[in-house]
């Protein structure tokens, strides 16, 4: 089939559009004329892929991108904590999302929609396991990412309900081997971790996340695409977990020390305004802000029992992702043991 991929420069879309053409579809990648295209397969490979040029805040460009698809995969996305111009989280995930289904009313060959949620549109988990049937209470944002996550997912159920071929998948936490970038921040923090910049833990491990490799992701996704049903939802999570374990697994992989002492979140916090002034400053987005913070006193737990059920999902243990994420790391030169 004809795929659209939005967001196909990105970490998961790079990596979703490599594994859409071993299936042997025809991608069209869309993508800014300022994004790095280095995760995207080469057209002198001879693979199927064609270069769209646009936004997904710019319909036009997006209405001619989706001409003559069968699917889109709407992985287009901000995944950053924390932004000094919040409104950009409006535009572009809430916004996007609006103008992918509005494509889909002015068209006549998308057959299927494919959305890339998020775990946070769920929101907290704090003490349980959620599955697919929570719905956010939209009382608490941590964070504008959160909160326009959550406004988006809404829409999309809203659009299946009244007869838009959509299917939402949730990841968790994406980790795995590709790009070193905001929406890959287990490589972040290791780096940060093994630098030495980031000397104890985060917190005394009461913070929970569902950790998801993003070749188990991309796999979700695709699977979604053959038995996804029209306005079901699919956590495609993992193994929940605290990042002092994923420090301490870390540790046991390389044969190091695990960190002797763990840094109190009101300090990281500080740290994290401190970060935000240096950001304001210097355009250059800080690693950990006070959003970030917000986000690690709470637990974000999943079940993904229904994606392995229905989609043949499966997804690997932390301990089985790190042993190929961290060779990686120190092949890139990025950390080192």
């Amino acid at each position: 089939m004809k795929v659209l991929v939005t967001g196909a420069s990105g970490y998961l879309g790079g990596r979703l559009c490599h594994a859409l053409l071993r299936h042997g579809h025809s991608v069209r990648a869309f993508v800014r004329r300022t994004s790095d295209l280095s995760s995207l397969p080469t057209i002198s490979d001879g693979v199927a892929l064609e270069l769209a040029y646009g936004d997904v805040t710019d319909y036009p460009s997006l209405l001619a991108a989706c001409s003559g698809c069968h699917v889109v995969f709407h992985a287009a996305a901000l995944v950053e904590p924390w932004l000094p111009d919040p409104s950009r989280f409006i535009s572009v995930n809430i916004g996007g999302l609006k103008n992918v289904i509005r494509a889909y009313k002015e068209t006549d060959t998308i057959e299927k929609i494919i959305y890339t949620s998020s775990f946070f549109a769920l929101g907290s988990t704090d003490g349980y396991t959620a599955d697919e049937s929570q719905m956010h209470s939209a009382k608490f944002f941590c964070t504008e990412y959160e909160k326009s996550k959550a406004v988006a997912d809404k829409i999309a159920l809203e659009a299946a309900k009244e007869g838009v071929p959509i299917v939402a998948v949730y990841p968790g936490v994406i980790y795995g081997p590709g790009k070193v970038t905001a929406g890959n921040v287990v490589a972040r923090m290791i780096v940060e971790r093994f630098s030495g910049r980031l000397p104890g833990y985060i917190g005394y491990g009461n913070d929970k996340f569902s950790f998801s490799h993003v070749d188990d992701v991309v796999d979700g996704h695709i699977s979604a695409l053959d038995k996804g049903q029209q306005g079901q939802r699919y956590l495609l999570t993992g193994e929940n977990a605290s990042f002092m374990q994923v420090f301490d697994i870390a540790a046991a992989i390389t044969n190091t020390k695990t960190p002797r002492f763990s840094i109190p979140l009101f300090v990281i916090e500080i740290y994290g305004w401190l970060s935000v002034l240096f950001a304001r400053v210097t355009g250059k987005l800080p690693l950990i802000s006070p959003p970030t913070v917000s986000c690690l006193r709470h637990q974000w737990a999943y079940s993904c029992e229904k994606a392995k059920r229905e989609l043949n999902y499966k997804p690997r243990g932390l301990t089985e992702g790190l042993e190929e994420v961290l060779p990686w790391l120190k092949n890139l030169g990025a950390i080192k043991y």
